[in-house]
């Protein structure tokens, strides 16, 4: 089963609902210019007891919303996965593209490991500074976390440079409990060429789909979790000025386009 269901926002947007390895094995090859992702890391518990949590319980600062899947493995058994589907998304790549993916410190090596088993080159880590990270007494703050990010084999060397650091605080009204800002992603797809095609196998509420549309790009996303396909569609119908359906009435809604 490649996945439950597709959904067409757009002729430049598609929305997968289903498996991230199980979906990427129904993808064209040599079809995506850029993968930009947040998987479920797992790093919200530091012991089984608290790993096998619900995500509201290890991510209480948004404690109030719909859980995610896939966050309860730990550091061994998130490499060999991510090597996985890592190894797929080389395939759904074209030559030279990009992959990058979210991680924080305690995931970090795994998560630099697991690109490089999965057949990439890596080329770096950019941190992402959370200007309000919450503070330890008596200890430096957790205030980044990081996208490790590597090329499908070789990549020319042209065009302009972009950041190596980037900073934004996570929306306050978000709609899943790890949401990135649109307007850090949104700068980090500057990266990829116009009218180009972004990849996002853990979708999430749409943050990626919604910055990319926002600079013109082609936007091709997967979730397992149905409540957030239906979310990501409503932000990505948002961004792209459509008509979305509020408390029953259908209505043009431009709001969560920028937050």
């Amino acid at each position: 089963m490649t996945g439950r269901r597709v959904v067409t926002v757009s002729d430049r947007v598609t929305l997968h609902e289903g498996d991230a390895l199980a979906v990427l094995a129904s993808l064209p090859s040599a079809s995506v210019d850029v993968v930009l992702t947040d998987p479920p890391y797992s790093s919200g518990g530091m012991v089984r007891g608290d790993r096998v949590a619900s995500t509201a319980a290890k991510y209480h600062s948004a404690s109030d919303l719909p859980d995610f899947s896939g966050d309860t493995r730990d550091g061994r058994s998130y490499g060999y996965w991510c090597s996985l589907w890592l190894g797929e998304l080389l395939r759904v790549v074209k030559p030279g593209g990009l992959c990058g993916l979210f991680t924080d410190w305690r995931q970090l090596p795994t998560t630099t490991d697991a690109l490089q088993a999965g057949g990439w080159v890596w080329r770096g880590v950019v941190p992402w500074h959370k200007p309000a990270g919450r503070p330890h007494l008596g200890r430096w703050v957790n205030a980044c976390e990081y996208l490790v990010w590597g090329t499908a084999g070789p990549r020319e060397l042209a065009g302009a440079p972009f950041p190596g650091f980037y900073t934004g605080s996570p929306p306050r009204d978000r709609e899943h409990q790890t949401q990135k800002p649109v307007e850090v992603i949104r700068d980090m797809l500057a990266i990829a060429p116009p009218g180009g095609v972004v990849l996002d196998p853990f979708m999430g509420s749409g943050t990626t789909g919604v910055a990319a549309v926002a600079r013109g790009l082609r936007f091709v996303g997967i979730e397992q979790v149905p409540h957030f396909v239906d979310v990501a569609e409503r932000r990505i119908r948002e961004a792209l000025g459509h008509a979305v359906e509020r408390d029953g009435q259908a209505a043009l809604d431009l709001s969560g386009a920028g937050s």
